[in-house]
């Protein structure tokens, strides 16, 4: 299979440039794009300054904007989103490259809309794996900028796209659509060896499930995913892996790779008894070790620090990529070097 092959289009990698390290530089393409976004097209009743504001910057995308142009703009709604993408751009802008960009928002705790953050780590994580050609590792990527419904039948989980309309999962093995009382139809589609070629032409329908069983290709898709991700934007080099069992553990350093998991690893830490609820949502457990022992803070240098995958008790995987990025014991380093 060709490692050429382009995917996520949708996110607008293609109107970024790439400097020598390879990091994403904002264009003024990628710009104007934010600007075709429905919530900034001023419709047709639009007050004038804003219907100004929208074509100055359509020329000069990046144009200094003063506030009181905005609170300039009639309607409330208006007001707000261009302050957003204003704030937005600026903050894309004030940074050498999109990577540090993502770092900055992420250790700092910026708040902005979680539809840009997840945009952002689209277009970052579509630069680390570009000319990958396992699209179980792509498949499993979504996870970090989009939620996951899981479905569980027996010993099975598997995830599929919290925002795809259709929900069905077509695979022999795994008797989803009588389980969930669906209709055979076309929609949904379980990666698998006989599926895979499909995702190529798909991957910006967000359509296919993947397999998350403890010893499924889905975990060790994922694992993979963490480690390019780390070391594109921490330049450490790691090893990730499933871990079957929780028990006799040690439990020097966890990161909770969503808001459920890290109440779990919490109580963990605490000694705090572990409920049987607790259990239920906790669905995978990792276990991640630095190659390079330099890269580490010195107290827990050998240790392995464990990640944790939990769901909400709507059976909703919402994993926060951030959290790697601010929670493991790394030296204090730059931001994308």
């Amino acid at each position: 299979m060709a490692t050429s092959r382009d995917f996520w289009l949708s996110c607008g990698h293609h109107l970024l440039d790439r400097n020598a390290a390879g990091r994403l530089l904002v264009t003024d393409e990628f710009l104007k794009a934010y600007l075709a976004r429905p919530e900034l097209v001023p419709p047709p009743e639009a007050c004038a300054e804003e219907q100004a504001l929208h074509r100055a910057l359509l020329r000069e995308p990046r144009l200094p904007v003063a506030a009181a142009r905005i609170a300039a703009i009639d309607d409330v709604d208006a007001r707000q989103n261009w302050q957003t993408m204003i704030a937005w751009r600026d903050q894309l802008l004030a940074h050498d490259c999109l990577e540090a960009a993502y770092l900055a928002i992420a250790r700092r705790n910026i708040h902005f809309p979680q539809i840009l953050v997840c945009q952002l780590v689209q277009v970052i994580l579509r630069n680390a794996l570009d000319g990958s050609d396992d699209v179980f590792v792509l498949r499993a990527a979504e996870m970090l900028f989009r939620p996951q419904k899981l479905i569980f039948q027996d010993a099975s989980v598997v995830a599929v796209d919290e925002e795809t309309e259709a929900v069905c999962v077509q695979h022999p093995a795994l008797p989803l659509l009588s389980l969930l009382g669906l209709q055979t139809a076309t929609g949904v589609e379980l990666l698998s060896e006989a599926t895979s070629e499909s995702y190529w032409e798909r991957s910006d329908r967000f359509d296919m499930a993947l397999d998350l069983s403890p010893g499924g290709r889905g975990l060790t898709a994922l694992c993979d995913v963490i480690s390019r991700w780390l070391a594109h934007l921490l330049a450490i080099d790691v090893v990730v892996e499933p871990v079957a069992e929780m028990q006799n553990l040690p439990w020097n350093w966890y990161v909770g790779l969503s808001s459920e998991a890290t109440h779990i690893g919490d109580a963990i830490w605490r000694g705090d008894l572990v409920t049987d609820a607790m259990r239920a949502e906790l669905i995978g457990l990792l276990r991640l070790l630095f190659r390079d022992l330099e890269d580490v803070i010195e107290n827990v240098r050998g240790e392995p620090v464990h990640l944790l995958l939990a769901m909400t008790t709507e059976e909703i995987l919402r994993i926060k990529p951030q959290n790697l990025l601010t929670g493991l014991p790394v030296r204090d380093m730059e931001a994308v070097n």
